[in-house]
């Protein structure tokens, strides 16, 4: 029987080192004849000059946000000018929210000075005039809580912000446009007016010499 042969294993044929090492390295990246070559970004430097839209940019933002802020100090002003009026306003109506009410009061305030100004007797009479006494003055304290003040005007100059001229009556024992006499007692609430006085102003007596104020003083 015929014996068997044995497989001979050869080695492959090796090729140079440096055969070996062209056949791992990369893809070449050469660059074909007649392709261009991709540019390469520019990395900017620090002294580089802004474009010139972007200057313009940033400049427009800038006034913009300059507008922004004056717009901002004169709405604000305007707000605390609104506070202010608004304030004054409710100041002013808490004051005189009264007034029209107060001001009918006085023809009340009026009579009861007329009667007290009439000459009475009898024992009747003199309870009456004491009713009539102690009602004055209840009324009196009830305008001084609301700040109505009388308005002092006899002897005093003649003033058309608080006084109304009824008449005018000759005299050379006052001084001219002084006040003679009241027709009609005169009221201010606060700083207001709420009824000015019916007053007889001085004149200068015809072929006479009216007093100066300092005369009427001594």
């Amino acid at each position: 029987m015929a014996t068997p042969k044995k497989a001979v294993l050869r080695d492959a044929p090796r090729g140079t080192t440096a055969e070996n090492d062209e056949g791992l390295k990369a893809p070449d990246t050469a660059v074909a004849p007649g392709a261009e070559a991709a540019p390469q970004a520019r990395q900017p430097s620090s002294g580089d000059e802004p474009a010139p839209d972007l200057a313009e940019a940033l400049a427009a933002k800038s006034r913009e946000a300059q507008e922004n802020y004056d717009r901002m100090l004169r709405v604000s002003a305007e707000f605390e000018n609104y506070k202010k009026r608004m304030l004054r306003e409710w100041e002013d109506q808490r004051k005189y929210a009264n007034e029209n009410l107060l001001r009918e009061l006085l023809p009340v305030v009026d009579s009861l000075e007329r009667a007290l100004a009439v000459e009475v007797g009898g024992e009747v009479e003199s309870g009456l005039r004491a009713g009539i006494e102690l009602t004055l003055k209840e009324m009196l304290k009830v305008l001084e809580r609301f700040a109505v003040r009388p308005i002092e005007a006899e002897g005093q100059p003649f003033d058309p912000n608080f006084h109304q001229a009824m008449m005018q009556e000759e005299t050379d024992q006052m001084p001219e446009n002084t006040v003679l006499r009241e027709f009609q007692r005169g009221y201010t609430i606060h700083d207001r007016l709420l009824r000015p006085s019916m007053v007889i102003v001085a004149k200068a007596a015809a072929g006479g010499q009216a007093q100066t104020p300092a005369e009427a003083h001594d």
